[in-house]
């Protein structure tokens, strides 16, 4: 079952809508933009949690990134088809 919708008027500059409209797709312009929302929505909650997380244990440092980059980068190819997990 599909949440209930409301009809809301928001103002973008016209080249944003313009190109919006142009990838839209099936889903139309609303529901692109729904779309485009709800990850901003996902990325500010992310970023909340960050800062919560820093604030407690400190940064996170460069080198925790890149071998966390470093553990995806080999998950993604042990899953690949014909990655290590397949041989």
């Amino acid at each position: 079952m599909s949440e209930p919708t409301g009809k809301y008027s928001i103002t973008m500059p016209r080249d944003i809508a313009e190109a919006a409209k142009a990838r839209s797709g099936p889903g139309g312009l609303s529901g692109y933009v729904a779309a485009a929302v709800a990850r901003q929505i996902e990325r500010d909650n992310l970023n909340e949690l960050i800062t919560v997380a820093e604030a407690e244990h400190g940064p996170v440092t460069d080198e925790e990134i890149q071998s966390l980059r470093d553990q995806l980068a080999r998950a993604r190819v042990e899953q690949a088809p014909g990655g290590a997990s397949a041989a």
